[in-house]
């Protein structure tokens, strides 16, 4: 029988908790689409986290303590009592734990490994009931137990039960036909600091942060869709933001048909997992 709690969402799913590795975009799109189903969801971050896309992602809380993100809410949590107490109060919990030792102190059900590193950096089959790579890195059958696409195209958001996803090119995807010209990067070592807000318009040779006392300019004249949280420090090259020349100020806070897809991938593979 499917139970509505009062929030409106499935109690089916309460007790099978899903710990995500990462928390930036492409994870919070993930977590939507888990949170939103029902599961319980944790999540992972390093001390310093390299978000680009900060208004939409999760990872923010480290810095921030607890932000939204559409209809989800995130606070940062330390140690396992703090994450159960978290969870209670329908909050996702984010944690500063690189290596994911929270996956043996908790019980959970499924791991879904959302760094975005284009390697397995420490992902096994054996971290949980079931466990999930996203893109480049994993091998169905291998390391994981499945693999969702992350490549913009026909199989976005396809889960791979054998296999891998598509190769890393290092090459982003275009927008308006702007790839590596839309993005960001560091001229050089430094403490970032943000001279313009996420949301702003942006005309190209705008200054839009420091590195250190170097001006980081804008690329291309668009909407400055992303930016690293002041304090971060920077390697000259560094992805440090991101303009979008389709110039739309709503896109920077709500999670992109991109982060959906892969999400939409990942619940469907959890979903098969607890009904096989």
């Amino acid at each position: 029988m499917l139970l509505i709690n009062r929030n409106g969402v499935s109690d089916m799913f309460k007790e099978k908790r899903i710990v995500i590795k990462g928390a930036g975009d492409l994870a919070t799109g993930v977590a939507a689409r888990l949170w939103r189903s029902g599961f319980p969801v944790v999540m992972t971050e390093i001390e310093q986290p390299l978000t680009v896309r900060r208004s939409v992602s999760l990872s923010d809380a480290v810095y921030e303590g607890e932000v939204t993100v559409e209809d989800m809410t995130a606070r940062r949590a330390q140690g396992r009592a703090d994450i159960l107490k978290v969870l209670d109060d329908r909050v996702i919990p984010v944690i500063v734990d690189p290596k994911a030792e929270i996956v043996n102190e908790i019980e959970i059900f499924a791991v879904i490994d959302a760094i975005m590193a284009k390697k397995n950096i420490g992902t096994h089959m054996d971290d949980a009931t079931f466990v999930v790579g996203l893109g480049p890195g994993f091998t169905a059958g291998v390391d994981v137990h499945a693999v969702v696409e992350t490549k913009r195209g026909h199989t976005l958001g396809r889960v791979i039960r054998q296999g891998s996803a598509i190769p890393n090119t290092g090459i982003p995807g275009e927008v308006k036909g702007f790839g590596s010209a839309r993005v960001i990067r560091a001229p050089g070592p430094g403490v970032l600091k943000g001279v313009l807000s996420i949301g702003t318009h942006v005309e190209k040779g705008d200054i839009v942060a420091y590195a250190g006392d170097t001006p980081i300019p804008a690329p291309i004249s668009g909407m400055l869709r992303g930016l690293l949280h002041d304090g971060v420090t920077v390697e000259k090259g560094l992805k440090s933001g991101d303009v979008d020349p389709r110039d739309v100020q709503e896109s920077c806070w709500v999670i992109s048909d991109k982060a959906l897809a892969i999400g939409g991938g990942v619940l469907e593979a959890v979903l098969m997992a607890i009904n096989t």
